[in-house]
């Protein structure tokens, strides 16, 4: 694959490395979001229809990207912590048991978890990175089975760390959830569209994903997987749409207990979004087109010349086979954060700074000049 920042907005001038952050709109996405707009001078041409097309295609094209045989089980959600919420809400928990989680990840997928913990009596179980940079990735994926007991309840993490990209070994994490009886939540934002999975393979009970960063769509748009667990839940919002026979304009008056078909339950109101989904929904045709294993493999051969470097450097990156590609930590001095962050602006380097660690996140519209400015600003601030 070659570099694709032709089919983006992006500035030479500018090393953007921070995906993980936001991801820029591709060309045809914002042309795709201006034709929405224009749409809606007239509503008069909306059918009601329209109210769940491009829904249906959005969950077809979600599911091909984590081969999910089953599209009813994707549903939207505004937000993780929408989709978390619905997850917690149906998560029994009594005093003495607990919920793992990953020490330091983003707090959407922490905050439901604190309140359900502290209004149940149950404990949060945070796991820490370990104190060391000898197979730091290793250890803490060690970390993680060895807190899953047979007192939790659930286990809520990231395929990668957002801050630092570690990786966590998702399939053994399953394996010793069924062991307990727990239940496997995956915050996917950091990783789905950059990183290849398989829910077949991992089988999570549910599975959350913002739209906005490595699916490279508009804010406020994202999925949410759940798996048979959920089937008979309550959702935390009651809408119209996701009730039976909700396509019935003319009878939406007589009310019905019963939900659509699959996962339905859980999706958002006001989910038939006229701008916002046909931007994704040609954000993630152009992720189909490139392929998430090239996009990963792009990113790989990209960073490899460039870690050599920060390593040289004396800095810490985790080893390959222990994170994603498409998002990485370099530990830099604290005393020199601030340094940094002056050589970052004057070079036109964009990354983010997550605790100790400084969040690389470069994507296909990235090049090796982008990597070379960053190591650039990088030996200036040592």
């Amino acid at each position: 694959m070659n570099c694709q920042r032709k089919k983006f907005n992006l500035s030479k001038k500018y090393a953007y490395l921070n995906c993980a952050y936001m991801a820029p709109l591709l060309k045809k996405v914002e042309k795709a979001g201006m034709a929405g707009i224009k749409a809606k001078r007239q509503p008069y041409k909306v059918t009601g229809e329209d109210f769940f097309k491009d829904v249906e295609i959005l969950r077809i094209l979600f599911s091909d990207l984590i081969n999910n045989p089953e599209p009813n089980r994707v549903v939207m959600v505004p937000s993780v912590s929408y989709g978390i919420g619905n997850v917690v809400n149906n998560i029994a928990l009594t005093k003495g048991e607990n919920v793992v989680l990953t020490e330091g990840q983003f707090p959407s997928n922490v905050y439901p978890w604190k309140h359900h913990c502290e209004k149940n009596g149950g404990e949060l179980m945070l796991v820490a990175a370990p104190d060391t940079e000898d197979q730091r990735g290793s250890k803490w994926n060690e970390n993680i089975l060895a807190a899953i007991n047979n007192r939790t309840r659930a286990v809520s993490l990231g395929h990668v760390h957002w801050a630092d990209g570690t990786l966590f070994h998702l399939k053994a994490i399953r394996e010793k959830c069924n062991k307990v009886g727990a239940a496997l939540i995956i915050d996917g934002t950091q990783s789905i569209g950059a990183y290849p999975f398989d829910i077949q393979e991992i089988k999570p009970d549910a599975l959350i994903v913002a739209g906005y960063k490595w699916l490279l769509g508009p804010y406020t748009s994202g999925f949410a997987y759940f798996g048979e667990r959920f089937d008979q839940g309550e959702p935390i919002e009651h809408n119209w749409i996701n009730r039976l026979h909700s396509e019935d304009f003319a009878n939406l008056v007589n009310y019905q207990d019963a939900y659509q078909d699959g996962a339905s339950r859980y999706g958002m109101g006001q989910q038939s979004n006229f701008i916002a989904n046909p931007m994704l929904i040609t954000a993630i045709k152009q992720l189909r087109s490139w392929g998430v294993e090239n996009i990963q493999n792009y990113c790989a051969d990209l960073i490899e010349p460039t870690l050599a470097e920060v390593r040289d450097l004396g800095l810490y990156v985790e080893d390959k086979d222990a994170r994603g590609a498409h998002l990485f930590g370099i530990k830099f001095p604290q005393e020199k954060m601030d340094k940094l962050a002056n050589t970052l602006k004057t070079h036109r380097v964009s990354v983010s700074v997550r605790g100790e660690f400084i969040r690389v996140a470069p994507h296909v519209y990235n090049d090796d000049r982008d990597m070379r400015k960053l190591v650039k600003a990088l030996k200036e601030a040592l």
